[in-house]
């Protein structure tokens, strides 16, 4: 993920209360790969993003809900 998508999966982790910090793969390249991690110390830290992806899962079980969503109707114009 990049720079700008890191920003909103760490708004996400912080808003459900999943542990992780989100941050360049590399520290010395900010405009590389992000990732997700348990702690911001680069010499220790674990990549953790597939568990951060997990509890993301398991706040939302079902998935999508089925049924109506809200958007625009737009009908044809030929006619």
């Amino acid at each position: 993920m990049n720079a700008e998508q890191a920003r909103q999966v760490d708004t996400v982790l912080r808003r459900l209360g999943i542990a992780g910090v989100v941050a360049p793969r590399d520290p010395e390249n900010t405009a590389g790969d992000w990732s997700v991690y348990d702690t911001a110390d680069p010499a220790t830290r674990r990549e953790v993003a597939a568990d951060a992806l997990a509890s993301v899962a398991a706040v939302f079980p079902e998935g999508p809900r089925p049924g109506p969503t809200r958007g625009f109707v737009v009908p044809p114009t030929d006619g």
